[in-house]
């Protein structure tokens, strides 16, 4: 697995009503923004498209153990109060006999803004961080500034990226989702035990712990019947202790039919 820190990008311009366009220092990453328009209850819908060289990868929210997750910094933004992620379904790949979650070509990575003060323009500056990968694997920084454009219209690459969304627990037929802690050498395992129909093919479980300063390892995923058996350890990569809300623990089941999306477990 490599190490590396972000290389400098370069910054992308101001513009009112038209996409911005970012591209990375290396040129294998073009960032641009994309509006959405402003919904009723006064938030805005927008985008970050990151379009890839041919062959390139870039990483999901939880990279798996060959990946790096994709920072962003949203700090420089005016009349921002809120910025909400939706995370399209991710592909599983093999990277060197390590297994990684992420995406090829394209992420269209849908956001929405809600402004502190609806009746003032909303200023969408900062910049994003990603892991590239091919044969070698690349560090990119992509700056953005945009104000967003209240009146646009529905984006159908927009809406097409929302449709890729995990299946909520409902959706997925999910009828209990129970997680079992104990105590390792290192830190804490989880084994989840989840009741719902096959998502599709060879189902890959990614539990995460909910706290970013907590590690989870790669899931050892097996079924028996409708219930799903899903183990990871989590480590403090301090080596403090550290204690578990199951409340917070997220587990994504990625099939080859769909993908679903499970937020808290109750005690197993």
């Amino acid at each position: 697995m490599m190490h590396w820190t972000p290389a400098a990008a370069l910054l992308a311009g101001l513009t009112f009503a038209a996409p911005t366009f970012g591209q990375s220092a290396n040129g294998l990453t073009q960032l641009d923004i994309l509006d959405g328009g402003r919904s009723a209850d006064g938030s805005y819908q927008g985008a970050l498209r990151m379009t890839l060289q041919d062959g390139w990868k870039t990483y999901w929210r939880a990279p798996g153990d060959a990946g790096i997750p994709p920072h962003f910094d949203w700090g420089p933004s005016s009349n921002v109060g809120e910025v909400s992620i939706t995370w399209p379904s991710p592909d599983v790949f093999d990277q060197n006999g390590y297994q990684s979650i992420g995406y090829e070509g394209e992420l269209v990575l849908p956001v929405t803004i809600t402004p502190k003060n609806p009746a003032q323009p909303v200023r969408l500056q900062g910049s994003v961080d990603i892991g590239v990968c091919k044969d070698v694997c690349v560090p990119e920084r992509l700056d953005f500034d945009h104000v967003l454009d209240a009146e646009a219209g529905r984006n159908p690459t927009i809406a097409a990226a929302l449709a890729e969304r995990p299946f909520s627990p409902a959706e997925a037929g999910v009828s209990g989702a129970a997680c079992h802690l104990s105590p390792t050498n290192d830190g804490m395992q989880i084994e989840a035990r989840i009741t719902m129909p096959p998502a599709g093919g060879d189902e890959v479980t990614v539990i995460e712990p909910g706290n970013p300063i907590l590690w989870a390892s790669q899931t050892v995923t097996e079924r028996q019947g409708d219930t799903l058996i899903a183990r990871s350890e989590v480590i403090n990569a301090s080596g403090e202790p550290f204690a578990l809300n199951r409340s917070d623990i997220r587990i994504t089941v990625l099939g080859a039919h769909h993908a679903v999306d499970i937020i808290g477990c109750s005690a197993g």
